[in-house]
């Protein structure tokens, strides 16, 4: 299950060109029997994750991918406001037996300097509370590079979420790894 907003959602791709649809294809090519469900939502916050979470992670949700967060840093929510929703929805997660990966993501320049530093700390100190692994920045190599981003700046484009999905494969490989073992 990857639990996200309009990045994970695709916005502006084709469904199967999803950062989620590209790792249910590494799944499938490693021989791992998985089902990917892209719980992308466009415009959603930490809030709204942790208000369809019952719903997102059904009853069988294995692993759960925590990509929540950007729109909260473009709101200018407040920080802790943010690390609490986080962390409601991974002990959400962990009840219900599921192993989390926790993706960070980076505010805006133009919130200040204290409100980006606190927000890019915010996910490890959730990471590091909760005990869960955590990819540091979901866009990493992608944000802020014009060639693998739509026209709006935000999205990755085909490339940007080919290398959005090598980039959360390394964090989430070991994960299912360790999950298959234990079937």
């Amino acid at each position: 299950m990857v639990l996200g907003d309009s990045l994970t959602f695709g916005l502006g791709l084709p469904s199967d060109e999803s950062y989620p649809a590209i790792l249910q294809r590494k799944l499938d090519q490693a021989g791992y029997r998985y089902e990917v469900v892209n719980a992308g939502v466009s415009g959603e916050t930490s809030a709204g994750g942790l208000r369809r979470l019952d719903w997102a992670l059904g009853n069988d949700a294995r692993i759960l991918i925590l990509a929540l967060g950007g729109n909260d840093g473009l709101r200018g929510i407040p920080v802790e406001s943010m690390k609490a929703n986080l962390s409601a929805i991974i002990d959400g997660a962990k009840r219900r037996g599921a192993a989390v990966l926790l993706a960070g993501m980076e505010a805006p320049p133009n919130l200040g300097n204290a409100y980006t530093g606190e927000f890019r700390g915010a996910f490890r100190e959730v990471a590091q509370q909760q005990a869960v692994p955590l990819l540091p920045f979901l866009l990493q190599g992608v944000a802020g590079v014009a060639s693998l981003n739509q026209g709006d700046r935000i999205h990755p484009n085909r490339e940007g979420a080919r290398l959005v999905a090598e980039h959360v494969w390394r964090s989430l490989e070991p994960i299912v790894r360790e999950d298959a073992a234990r079937r």
